[in-house]
Parts: C-alpha cells; sequence; structure tokens
C-alpha cells in the first residue's frame, strides 16, 4: 500500500439553512477526513449561495488509507458572540476514491453537489466539492515543484521583455520630441 495526497476543492454551498435573524450570515467549514481535520476561510458571497473556492491537502499514510473511509464537511455559521452554529453536514464516501486512486495512481473527480443534512436528519441545500487523490506523494511534490519553478521562469521572462520594452519606447518618444523640438527652434 502507497501513501497518497488527497486534494479537496470546496467551491461553493446551495440553499443552506440561514441561522441568523439579522444581517446576512457568514460560513466555514470544518473538514474532517480520517483523524485530520481543516478549516476553510469564512464565505464570501450571498448568504443563498456561500463561496469559498478553497484547496485543501490531506497527507495519508498506509494507515490512513486503509481506515480513512469518509470525508465529513460540517458548515458553520459565524455568530458574533459565539463560537459559531452548526448549519448542517455533508457525509461522502472516499473509499472508492482512495482505492483507485491507489490502483490507478492517480484520480480526479470534477466538483459534484452532496446533500447537506441538518440536526433533525433532514436534507436542506447542496455543498459542491471536487476531488483529486494522487498515489505517489514525491510524485505529487515534484509536479508541484516543476509548476512553481516554471511559473517563476515565466514571471521573470515576462518583466525583462517588459521592462525593455517600456525602456526602448520611451528613448524613441523622448529622442523624437528632442529631435522635433529643435527642428521648431531652427525654423525660427
Amino acid at each position: 500500500m502507497k501513501t497518497g495526497i488527497l486534494e479537496i476543492l470546496l467551491v461553493n454551498a446551495k440553499g443552506i439553512a440561514h441561522t441568523n435573524l439579522v444581517g446576512t450570515p457568514s460560513y466555514y467549514v470544518v473538514i474532517e477526513c480520517g483523524t485530520q481535520t481543516q478549516r476553510s476561510k469564512v464565505s464570501s458571497g450571498k448568504h443563498e449561495q456561500p463561496c469559498w473556492n478553497e484547496k485543501f491537502i490531506f497527507d495519508f499514510s498506509p494507515f490512513d488509507c486503509k481506515n480513512s473511509t469518509h470525508l465529513k464537511c460540517r458548515i458553520m455559521a459565524t455568530e458574533l458572540f459565539t463560537s459559531g452554529g452548526f448549519v448542517g453536514e455533508a457525509k461522502i464516501y472516499i473509499g472508492g476514491i482512495i482505492s483507485e486512486g491507489n490502483d490507478q495512481g492517480y484520480i480526479e473527480i470534477k466538483p459534484a453537489a452532496y446533500n447537506v443534512v441538518l440536526e433533525d436528519d433532514t436534507y436542506k441545500g447542496q455543498i459542491k466539492i471536487g476531488f483529486k487523490f494522487i498515489a505517489n506523494k514525491e510524485q505529487y511534490m515534484m509536479g508541484r515543484r516543476d509548476q512553481c519553478i516554471a511559473y517563476e521562469k515565466k514571471e521573470s521572462c515576462n518583466s525583462i521583455c517588459g521592462c525593455i520594452w517600456r525602456i526602448s519606447w520611451w528613448k524613441i518618444l523622448f529622442f523624437y520630441h528632442r529631435k522635433s523640438s529643435k527642428d521648431i527652434q531652427k525654423m525660427n
């Protein structure tokens, strides 16, 4: 059994319960995967559709790959004087994603909507989440490093070319202006 990385893309939520009596509510999500827990930023957007567009990375050992079968996303509302109120949660089965990712080396699931369950076990709203599982952690880290290096090279080339472009036009315009002003003085 290999180690792996589960990358989760938390996109948005629709139609979830509005818990604040006054004002527009702000939401955050607590994501639990096995023994690991991460918290999202506070949502942006309207109260009917909070938006996060945030990625989370969970590192899996061989033990975690066997025992982590569900991902729990608990949606919480930020309150003024309290730590936050429970809005609902979505439990997503990820055992198939992990086993398929281990077999193929890589699997990506496009963001899809999952039902949000309230405290009274009724459904209200949906949360949209995407998944990516990479079985080889070293390969993932090398890919991320290569992306960073390529981005830095691209940025440095763009900044150098842009600087040369700005300087050369500035010089041409400056000398043209000097030449035209000398011509005007000669004519007078």
